[in-house]
């Protein structure tokens, strides 16, 4: 009996630890829009993410995702206007960067073509 009871708390020790579950609601030209992450730590190791630019106004397929990133169903990938595509992952700190830059580049997109 303890020995099950014992696995039982090894198991629960190893589940991954979401820590980060952030949802901003836009205002002003990109209201109606969303900027999500969401992301599980094991230990201090981050082992699930998501990252995501909601909206629908620019896109109609895939939820309204304009860009977005995450490692679901094993593989570290790219998510753009539908599409999807794998990518090289350096690190989550680097993958941020790299979301948050085009992120902003979207938006100056945006404000160009509304001008």
């Amino acid at each position: 009996m303890r020995k099950k009871a014992a696995a039982k708390q090894r198991k629960k020790s190893v589940r991954p630890e979401k820590r980060v579950d952030e949802t901003s609601h836009l205002t002003g030209k990109r209201r109606g829009a969303t900027l999500r992450a969401e992301v599980w730590y094991s230990g201090g190791v981050v082992v699930k993410y998501n990252l995501a630019y909601i909206n629908p106004r620019i896109c109609g397929v895939d939820h309204g995702r304009v860009l977005g990133y995450d490692n679901s169903h094993g593989s570290h990938h790219r998510h753009f206007m539908g599409k999807i595509e794998k990518i090289e992952f350096a690190g989550y700190e680097m993958l941020v960067d790299r979301f948050e830059a085009e992120v902003h580049a979207l938006w100056r997109s945006e404000d160009e073509q509304e001008s």
